[in-house]
């Protein structure tokens, strides 16, 4: 097992780290303000402090007692019915995984009419003034995996680095499906059917080369509930520390109790945590004297040639490029919509537009224009000329 940082890719991870953390904050052992370990002398899982409530405090942060008691003005407590629609987890051993079937077939349809704009032909990734979106496939996921222990160092310097993919990268397939029908497709989220998810996921699969079962998910591949939990994905074992199964707990303070297993160069070697003078003054600082570096390989471009001129900026044509994939069903130029968003003024929907929206607008629609493009472009959207 090769070692990398977790990333949260995963709600079965984010879940079970939460999960680690709640079995150890309640396990009948408060701690005093500032302690790392609780009375029972385990440290506390994620290596953090912990503050419980001392004088209306916990650390340098005021409570809220009458919230904390029930003594909230509004709202009430959701109903079992109300937590049940909104806990839709799909965990690894198949929790919360509904029934449902889909063909890579169906699914490639799918992926071409609502997909392809953003993730590119046969999950490529996006290229262009689209730029942003992840590729879903690099290829082989089972020869891709291998690339996972490729480092720009010593002999690799100038080599690949790790191929991170869904199909190379991503421990579970539970996450894929999750992901899928929870926030895709942007920016119609959640309008796909269990059978549309499941078929959107074989052909994932399939762009990826994966085996399940000792069968290859081909194009005539149909893709179920018994077969989705028969899915084992080459990088399932590739991250560390272990947050599964009943061991978990103590698994994961093992692993942080030697910071080399991480990478760190903590003086103590985990044994005593730290927020400063952390590490060892291993660093050798080097300076240039003299006249400076001007042994350049490749030799530093003495060319100055006036970039090409180029023709009116076509706003149109922008929108074609950047701003239809998603603008074409909803804002799209001249709509009738665009009056609920400059009743604040043309200034504010710039901005919008140029910083990009919590609702899922990407700066500038992940182009590369500049402001002044930018502001033609939504000029061309609101009036639609």
């Amino acid at each position: 097992m090769f070692k990398l940082d977790r990333k949260l890719i995963t709600s079965a991870s984010v879940i079970a780290v939460a999960g680690l953390f709640a079995i150890g904050c309640s396990g009948g052992s408060a701690a005093t303000p500032g302690d790392v370990a609780y009375k029972n002398g385990k440290a506390t899982i994620d290596g953090g402090t912990y503050y419980p409530i001392v004088d209306g405090q916990t650390g340098p942060y005021a409570v809220n007692e009458a919230a904390r008691n029930g003594g909230f003005t509004y709202g009430r407590k959701p109903t079992q019915n109300e937590i049940d629609a909104w806990n839709k987890d799909v965990m690894p051993d198949g929790t919360g995984l509904p029934e449902g079937s889909g063909s890579v077939e169906e699914g490639e349809e799918l992926y071409e009419a609502q997909c392809v704009m953003c993730h590119g032909d046969f999950g490529s990734g996006a290229s262009g003034t689209a730029g942003g979106y992840p590729a879903l496939s690099k290829g082989n996921a089972y020869e891709m995996q291998k690339t996972m222990t490729n480092q720009r160092s010593g002999d690799n310097k100038d080599g690949d680095g790790p191929a991170r993919a869904f199909g190379s990268y991503w421990p579970q397939t539970s996450t894929l499906w999750w992901y899928i029908q929870s926030g895709m497709p942007h920016p119609n989220t959640k309008s796909l059917s269990n059978d549309e998810t499941y078929a959107l996921t074989a052909y994932i699969l399939s762009i990826n080369e994966i085996v399940i079962d000792g069968e290859e998910v081909d194009d005539e591949y149909v893709l179920d509930r018994e077969k989705f939990l028969k899915i084992q994905l080459p990088n399932e074992n590739g991250f560390v520390p272990n947050i599964d199964g009943p061991n978990a707990p103590e698994d994961v303070r093992k692993f942080y109790a030697n910071a080399k297993n991480f990478g760190a160069q903590n003086l103590n070697q985990g044994a005593v945590r730290c927020m400063k003078d952390c590490q060892a003054d291993t660093v050798k600082t080097v300076y240039v004297k003299g006249a400076g570096i001007s042994d350049f390989n490749p030799p530093m471009s003495v060319v100055r040639d006036m970039p090409k001129e180029e023709g009116p900026f076509d706003p149109a044509a922008a929108y074609e490029a950047a701003c239809a994939a998603c603008h074409a069903g909803y804002l799209s130029p001249g709509a009738s919509e665009w009056a609920g968003y400059t009743g604040k003024g043309i200034e504010k929907v710039y901005a919008n537009g140029i910083n990009g929206t919590e609702g899922g607008m990407p700066a500038k629609g992940g182009s590369s224009l500049s402001d002044a493009e930018f502001k033609m472009v939504v000029d061309y959207l609101i009036k639609g000329k």
